[in-house]
């Protein structure tokens, strides 16, 4: 008789982590527990992040054309991504340490299963800042300020879904600070066409966090946790289509306030003015696809939106380049 044999989880791996990955197989293992609570096993967040921050470089080179100091901001802010994403994420697992043990999809986490305790969580939290500082000091003034500004919603976010039902704008205005971060780090100064980009993610953010909501919602409704996902229930894609339209409509404008009054060549006005037509369409396929009530589907979809980041920040630093 025959068969295989099925290999086991790896030891204190989390539910929703993508199966086989690099911290599960090859990090130390004094060390997993720490990147998992930095989701180091799970890099979409880090992605969702980071991709703002290139944005704001991007379409903001396009104005005044790239320089060789705009390498250094894509790298900078890619290894601040890293550490704040996981930073907040060590911030929220304190601060959520007894509503994760009361969900399915969470128990799993190191804090709630005995993996790290909340001092050592508080520590890891500590270097992780601390060395995400150091990087941050080396950006103009105009950046750091901001940079320390955004704190302030990292901080307030674990917190939102205990009063209000829209604790995904909460998330989107700390997720999305990169699109603002990114624009002032090229150009020294804020300008409003920032502003509306940093808009038009978070509404993104809407989008796509709703829909991640929707794996939570039974869990979430018996603790009495809200969300976006829980407030518009089978409403839920009238809602999701309203806040795709508002992004598009959101960054076109941001991309046309910046460049036409900079008179940019046509060729790079029409590459960037592509670009939130592109995502538009990504986000449209996302939503012919969606099953609410598909806790897969749901976090399948949620992590697409990496690719549809990933689109504007490709146009526009084609259309600042030609």
């Amino acid at each position: 008789m025959t068969g295989t044999i099925e290999k086991p989880e790896p030891q204190g791996q989390v539910a929703d982590a993508v199966k086989g990955n690099w911290v599960d197989r090859y990090a130390p293992a004094a060390w997993r527990p720490y990147l998992r609570l930095s989701r180091a096993d799970r890099p979409i967040g880090t992605w969702l992040l980071l991709l703002p921050c290139w944005w704001g470089i991007a379409l903001a080179a396009a104005v005044d054309a790239p320089r060789l100091s705009d390498l250094w901001l894509a790298v900078g802010f890619t290894i601040g991504s890293v550490l704040m994403r996981g930073a907040g994420c060590t911030w929220n697992d304190i601060t959520d340490r007894n509503i994760d043990g009361q969900v399915a999809r969470t128990r799993s986490r190191p804090i709630p299963s005995g993996q790290v305790t909340v001092r050592q969580a508080l520590i890891w939290l500590g270097a992780q800042v601390a060395v995400s500082a150091l990087i941050l000091f080396t950006f103009n003034w105009a950046t750091i300020l901001l940079g320390i500004a955004a704190l302030v919603p990292v901080a307030i976010y674990p917190f939102a879904k205990r009063f209000t039902w829209w604790p995904q704008v909460f998330l989107g205005i700390a997720f999305n600070w990169g699109a603002l971060v990114g624009w002032v780090a090229h150009s020294g100064s804020l300008h409003p066409a920032a502003v509306l980009l940093y808009l038009s993610g978070l509404v993104w953010t809407l989008f796509y966090d709703t829909i991640y909501a929707h794996q939570d919602k039974e869990d979430d409704a018996l603790i009495g946790v809200k969300s976006t996902a829980r407030l518009f229930g089978a409403d839920s894609a009238r809602w999701l289509n309203a806040f795709l339209i508002g992004s598009v409509i959101l960054m076109t404008a941001a991309i046309l306030w910046a460049l036409l009054p900079a008179r940019v060549p046509g060729l790079t006005l029409a590459i960037c003015a592509a670009a939130p037509w592109a995502f538009g369409w990504h986000l449209y396929g996302q939503m012919r696809q969606l099953d609410i009530d598909d806790p897969d589907n749901c976090l399948r979809l949620f992590r697409s939106n990496r690719d549809t980041g990933l689109i504007v920040a490709l146009f526009l630093a084609v259309g600042a380049i030609v």
